[in-house]
């Protein structure tokens, strides 16, 4: 259960996770870009690569930003 008593996150908060997951994300770019991998690392890798790219999504779409086009991030479903 959350700790904030029905209330959504902070913008702060949000602004956190979301420099927490690029961080995490380039780390499993770097991880996937530098290794020889076996089959089940280099699934686990872009598995990762892939969920954070969601995650990141959702997070710049719940702060209203937009791409680096100026364009607002669309709903993170379509």
């Amino acid at each position: 259960m959350s700790a904030n008593n029905g209330q959504g996150r902070s913008e702060e908060e949000l602004r956190d996770m979301l420099l927490e997951a690029e961080g995490r994300k380039r780390l499993w770019e770097g991880h996937f870009k530098s290794a020889k991998m076996g089959r089940k690392a280099n699934a686990e890798a872009i598995r990762n690569i892939t969920a954070l790219r969601g995650v990141i999504k959702t997070l710049r779409w719940a702060l209203n930003m937009t791409d680096k086009n100026g364009i607002p991030i669309t709903h993170p479903l379509d």
